[in-house]
C-alpha cells in the first residue's frame, strides 16, 4: 500500500484543489444572478440568461468537444516524455481552438436575426448577438489553454486561472450592471470572456511550452482524431438534454407544470452539490488515466484507486443527504419542496452505483473509444428514459428516485461489462469491500429515515452518518497516511513561525 501512498494522495490532492474550485464557482454564480437580479430585474435575467444559453448552444455545436478529446493527446504526449511531442501537441491543440473558436463566432453573425428570432421572438437582440459572437472564439481560445494545463496536469495553475477569471469577471460586471443597466450586458460578458482568456494565458505561459511550427500532414492527422473524437463526444452530450425534455413534455402532461418544477428541482440538488465532486476528481482522473491508456494493467489500477477514493469520500455526504434532505430542501427552496424527500432518497442511494459507473466509463474517453463511448450513452439513456416514464406513471415522484436508482444499477452492470470485456477490467476485493460497507450503511440509513419519526430518526442517522465518516477516515489513512501528512505540516508551521 505504501508503494500508491504518492497516487492516493494525488487524487485527494487534486479533488480539494478543484472542489474548493467548484464551491468558488457555485458562489459567484449565485452573487453574479442576485447582483443581475437586483440591478437589472427578472427582464435582465433573462436577457442574460437567453444571451449566454444561446451562445452555449451554438458554442457545444462548433466546438466540436476539444475540450474533452483534445486532453486525451496531450496527456498521450506528456507521457511520452519527448518533449518535441509535447509541443507539437499543444500547437495543435492551440490552432484548432482558433479554428472552431472562429467557426462559432462567424455562425452566430451569420445566423444572428434568426438566432434573436428564435431566442426572443423578434429581430431585436440581432447587434447584441452579433457583439457576443466574438467570445465563442475567445472561449474557445481559453479551451484550448485549459486542455494544455489539464494535459499536462498543471493543476494549480489550472485553478488559479479558473478562479481569478470567474472573480474578474464578476467585479468588472457589476459595475457595468450598475452604470449601465440592461446596456451592460453585453460588454460585460464580453469582457469577462476576454479576462478568462487573459488568465488562462497567463498561466499557461508558466508551463512554458514553444509554440513550434506543425507540418500540415501532422496537423491533419492530429486534427481529424481530436475532431472526431470530439464530434462524437459532442454528439452524446445531446442526449441527455433530448431525453430530459421527452420526459419534462410527459411529467407536464401526465402531471402539470408543478411536477416538472418539483423534479428538476430535486435532481438539481444531486447533480450540482454532490455532481461537483465528480467535476473535481475528473480535471485530473481524465489525463492521469489517458496516460496510461495503452497499458490495460496500469488502466485497471488507475481506474481502482480513483473509485475507492470516490467512494470513501462520496458515501459520507450521500449518508448525510438522507439523514437532513428535509432540512436541505427547505434550506435550499421552502417547505412546499419537501414532497421530493422520498424521491431524493432513492436518488442517494442510485449515487453510488453512479459513482462507480462514472470510475469505469472515463476508460472509453482515455482510450479514445469515442464509438463506445457513444453507444453506451445512447442506450443507457434510452433506458433511464423507459425507467423514469413508467417509474412516474406508476409510482409519481417517488418512482423517479426508483428509477434513477434501478437505471443506474443497471447502467454500471452494462459499462462493467463492456470494459470487462474490452480492456480486461475489474474491481478489486477492496473496492468491493469499500463499496458493500458503505453501501450497507446507506440503505441502513434510508429504512431509518423512511419507518422511525423523529427526532428519533435524525439522531440514528447522525450516528450512521458518522460511522461512514470514520470508515472512510480509517481506510483513507490506510492509502494516505494522515498521520505523516499532519506531523510535516506542522513541522513546516513551527519551522516558519521559528524564522519570523
Amino acid at each position: 500500500m505504501a508503494s500508491n501512498q504518492s497516487s492516493y494522495r494525488q487524487i485527494i490532492k487534486a479533488t480539494s484543489i478543484f472542489g474548493g474550485v467548484q464551491v468558488f464557482n457555485i458562489l459567484i454564480s449565485i452573487i453574479r444572478s442576485k447582483f443581475i437580479a437586483v440591478l437589472l430585474g427578472p427582464a435582465g435575467m433573462g436577457i442574460a440568461g437567453s444571451l449566454i444559453s444561446t451562445m452555449g448552444l451554438v458554442g457545444s455545436i462548433t466546438s466540436f468537444g476539444i475540450g474533452s478529446s483534445a486532453v486525451r493527446n496531450v496527456s498521450v504526449a506528456v507521457s511520452s516524455e519527448d518533449p518535441e511531442q509535447i509541443r507539437t501537441a499543444a500547437s495543435v491543440v492551440r490552432r484548432l481552438a482558433w479554428m472552431t473558436g472562429l467557426l462559432g463566432t462567424l455562425v452566430v453573425i451569420f445566423l444572428s436575426p434568426l438566432l434573436s428570432e428564435i431566442t426572443f421572438g423578434n429581430k431585436n437582440y440581432t447587434t447584441s448577438f452579433l457583439c457576443v459572437s466574438i467570445t465563442l472564439l475567445l472561449s474557445q481560445m481559453n479551451t484550448g489553454q485549459v486542455v494544455i494545463m489539464q494535459g499536462m496536469r498543471k493543476l494549480q495553475y489550472l485553478a488559479k486561472a479558473d478562479l481569478t477569471g470567474m472573480l474578474a469577471g464578476l467585479l468588472i460586471s457589476i459595475p457595468l450592471y450598475y452604470e449601465l443597466g440592461p446596456g451592460g450586458i453585453v460588454p460585460a460578458i464580453i469582457i469577462s470572456s476576454f479576462l478568462t482568456l487573459l488568465f488562462s494565458r497567463f498561466f499557461t505561459s508558466k508551463v512554458q511550452i514553444a509554440k513550434v511550427k506543425v507540418d500540415k500532414s501532422i496537423f491533419k492527422s492530429e486534427g481529424i482524431q481530436i475532431l472526431k473524437i470530439g464530434f462524437m463526444l459532442s454528439l452524446s452530450g445531446f442526449i441527455s438534454p433530448v431525453t430530459y425534455n421527452i420526459l419534462r413534455i410527459f411529467i407536464t402532461r401526465t402531471g402539470g407544470i408543478e411536477q416538472v418544477g418539483l423534479y428538476s428541482s430535486g435532481f438539481a440538488i444531486i447533480n450540482n452539490y454532490v455532481g461537483m465532486i465528480f467535476t473535481a476528481m475528473l480535471t485530473d482522473y481524465y489525463p492521469r488515466l489517458a496516460q496510461v491508456s495503452s497499458d490495460n494493467k496500469q488502466s485497471k489500477k488507475v481506474m481502482n484507486e480513483q473509485g475507492e477514493i470516490a467512494i470513501l469520500l462520496i458515501a459520507p455526504i450521500l449518508i448525510c443527504f438522507l439523514t437532513f434532505i428535509n432540512w436541505i430542501i427547505i434550506i435550499l427552496y421552502s417547505n412546499r419542496f419537501v414532497v421530493i424527500t422520498g424521491m431524493l432518497h432513492l436518488a442517494s442511494l442510485g449515487m453510488f452505483f453512479k459513482t462507480a459507473s462514472w470510475t469505469i466509463g472515463i476508460i472509453f474517453l482515455a482510450k479514445g473509444s469515442s464509438k463506445m463511448y457513444f453507444w453506451n450513452e445512447f442506450i443507457a439513456n434510452i433506458y433511464l428514459l423507459l425507467f423514469n416514464i413508467l417509474g412516474y406513471k406508476f409510482f409519481g415522484l417517488d418512482g423517479l428516485g426508483i428509477s434513477f436508482l434501478v437505471g443506474y444499477i443497471v447502467f454500471c452492470l452494462q459499462v462493467f461489462i463492456v470494459a470487462k470485456r474490452s480492456y480486461a477490467f475489474n474491481f478489486e476485493n477492496a473496492f468491493y469491500k469499500i463499496f458493500i460497507i458503505q453501501l450497507l450503511l446507506a440503505v441502513l440509513c434510508f429504512v431509518t429515515m423512511e419507518k422511525m419519526s423523529s427526532p428519533f430518526s435524525y439522531i440514528v442517522g447522525i450516528l450512521f452518518t458518522l460511522l461512514s465518516a470514520y470508515y472512510s477516515f480509517v481506510e483513507l489513512n490506510k492509502r494516505l497516511a494522515i498521520g505523516e501528512i499532519f506531523s510535516g505540516l506542522m513541522s513546516k508551521i513551527k519551522k516558519r513561525s521559528v524564522s519570523y
